[in-house]
């Protein structure tokens, strides 16, 4: 049963930030995640501001240097289906299709996907776990099948969006505003590991709003795509999973971006795979490498150690499925 709590529904975003300064207001955006926090009690909310009568905040257009922005507001199916975004950069539009179910990807927004608490089950239970302030990850000694390979040296959760590690993937920039003004943050930075600070997810700081996303121009012989592994075909988040872009140019990989969901409580670069690509050929031999490399490091717990040989697997078959088109 969902708490008591105030609606307000300002037009303007100076508005929204005002309603944002007093004690426990939080953003309303899709809902699809916030409302399931209430819920849950994971947190309290004394008003939700909505910000769907926001001028500005949805829709997919060109950016001054050829790329995209992308309004927070724009649903999960939007970006799905826009046909730049399936053209120019298909990784992301096969994130966004994964995502969820139909009903959830017509309700839940890009902001809302990027801002999204972690799904842990000690965090979503009752457990004061070092997330909500506590002083233990209960995932560490417990269940925790679902949880990290890498980076997890305070909380062990990973990070639930699958757009995240697209965009990453293209290099896309967010932009935050609030009352101060507007400031642009690389996405790679956007998201807070628990290294930094295990009670936050995002650099969003008090009083501000995740307010657009604008990805670069995407150079002629850009390649991308995203897979994911679920317990589920539906409904459920990636077990593992690969968002790649890379640029190849007569049949060399100039630029590469191997990002990893389902691994970390980040979207987590996998360097070293990266370097084992560029200025290679994407034949057998590179391919297999790269897929060693992306699970260097990797660090499994009592019962996550299968997600090892899925990173593996699915970083080969994505490259593979790359060096076909090339």
């Amino acid at each position: 049963m969902l708490p008591g709590f105030a609606y307000v529904r300002p037009t303007t975003l100076k508005d929204a930030f005002q309603y944002l300064g007093r004690d426990e207001a939080r953003v309303h955006a899709g809902g699809t995640d916030l409302l399931g926090c209430l819920r849950d009690g994971v947190f309290e909310a004394g008003t939700l501001v909505s910000l769907s009568s926001v001028d500005g905040l949805r829709g997919i257009g060109a950016a001054p240097d050829g790329g995209l922005r992308i309004g927070a507001l724009t649903t999960i199916a939007e970006l799905a289906s826009h046909a730049a975004i399936r053209g120019r950069y298909a990784g992301l539009a096969q994130a966004a299709a994964s995502v969820a179910s139909p009903q959830l990807r017509n309700q839940g927004t890009l902001g809302g996907n990027l801002c999204q608490r972690p799904r842990c089950w000690y965090y979503r239970g009752d457990f004061h776990c070092i997330r909500k302030g506590g002083d233990t990850c209960y995932a560490y000694e417990g269940e925790n099948q679902g949880h990290c390979l890498f980076g997890g040296n305070l909380c062990f959760y990973v990070h639930p969006s699958d757009t995240a590690p697209a965009l990453v993937a293209f290099g896309a920039v967010a932009q935050v505003s609030s009352l101060a003004g507007s400031r642009l943050v690389p996405l790679k930075d956007f998201f807070v590991p628990p290294s930094v600070n295990p009670t936050r997810e995002t650099a969003l700081l008090p009083g501000e709003i995740l307010t657009s996303v604008t990805i670069p121009a995407a150079p002629a012989g850009l390649r991308s795509s995203y897979r994911k592994v679920r317990a589920r075909q539906t409904w459920d988040f990636a077990l593992a999973g690969v968002a790649l872009a890379l640029l190849v140019e007569q049949g060399v990989v100039r630029q590469a971006r191997v990002v990893l969901s389902g691994a970390a409580a980040i979207p987590w670069s996998a360097i070293q795979a990266e370097q084992a690509l560029i200025g290679k050929r994407l034949d057998g031999a590179t391919i297999r490498a790269a897929a060693e490399a992306a699970v260097v490091g990797a660090q499994p717990l009592e019962q996550n150690g299968y997600k090892v040989a899925l990173f593996r697997g699915l970083v080969q078959e994505q490259l593979e499925a790359i060096g076909k088109e090339v």
